[in-house]
């Protein structure tokens, strides 16, 4: 697999700043399988981190990969 460049992954961050604040609520799941972990607020932008990963803060998380979170759904 190829590793994305600085570009792509600045992207990626960007895109998530776009549609994700600082305090919205994301479901946080391990990057290798198995259930999700749980449901978390923001607390940081996205960035890049030592270069090589996008990731953003959750509070009582700390840094997780921007791959290992995905939007909380919305029941109607």
């Amino acid at each position: 697999m190829k590793r994305p460049t600085q570009a792509e992954m600045q992207s990626q961050c960007d895109r998530f700043n776009e549609s994700h604040p600082i305090g919205t609520e994301v479901r946080y799941h391990p990057i290798i399988g198995g259930p999700p972990k749980g449901i978390y607020p923001t607390s940081s932008t996205a960035r890049i981190l030592g270069g090589h990963t996008p990731v953003v803060y959750l509070e009582d998380r700390g840094a997780v990969a921007l791959d290992a979170v995905s939007d909380v759904e919305v029941k109607a």
